[in-house]
């Protein structure tokens, strides 16, 4: 089991993470809230991981902090949730809101996670509920996020990024266009157009 990495940030290309540790390059996927708290490329980071491994493919998962990885580990267990569906849930709202709108069972906005459906939604709320307030009063779950880099073409890794989320690629395209890309990262146009569309 891998449980952390630290390493040089090789490349950025959300959500996909390339860190160098002493010479052997590592292939992450990431969730927005953990990349906008990543320093620029070639900056060291330590990455709190979760490794999968499948008869077809050994997927590393990296989290800038504990309470991330915490709650990605419940959002797996809950049926019909796989790995890429929790990092859209993840992506899409912090683990403040995630806890709240299933609280308040508010299936209206876990709907608007790519991905997620009512039936999904109303099983999120079900088997989280108490999992989740109890993780919350402990503090388990909180990630303060950070931009930080500036990219050299924010629009179109934004799009990449949202499409890679579950997004289809007319409503990632949509959802950039709508946002001022002037002098902006390609995190900061991509949180945009998440809460654009989560609006």
């Amino acid at each position: 089991m891998i449980g952390r990495i630290v390493g040089t940030l090789i490349e950025k290309s959300p959500p996909e993470l390339l860190v160098d540790v002493a010479g052997i390059g590592y292939e992450l996927s990431a969730s927005m809230t953990t990349i906008y708290d990543l320093p620029p490329v070639g900056g060291e980071v330590v990455l709190h991981t979760h490794f999968q491994v499948k008869e077809d493919s050994h997927t590393l998962y990296g989290f800038s902090n504990k309470g991330e990885r915490a709650l990605f580990r419940v959002l797996i267990k809950v049926n019909g949730i796989g790995p890429k569906m929790a990092l859209a849930v993840l992506s899409s709202m912090s683990s403040e809101e995630l806890v709240a709108n299933v609280q308040d069972s508010d299936v209206t906005a876990l709907t608007k996670i790519p991905g997620v459906g009512k039936k999904t939604a109303e099983r999120l709320i079900i088997e989280l509920r108490d999992k989740l307030g109890q993780a919350a009063k402990k503090d388990l779950f909180t990630a303060p996020a950070v931009l930080r880099q500036v990219q050299a073409d924010p629009r179109q890794e934004a799009e990449a990024a949202l499409i890679a989320l579950g997004y289809k690629p007319q409503e990632a395209a949509k959802a950039v266009a709508n946002v001022p890309v002037d002098g902006a990262s390609s995190e900061e146009v991509i949180r945009a157009a998440l809460k654009g569309m989560l609006r």
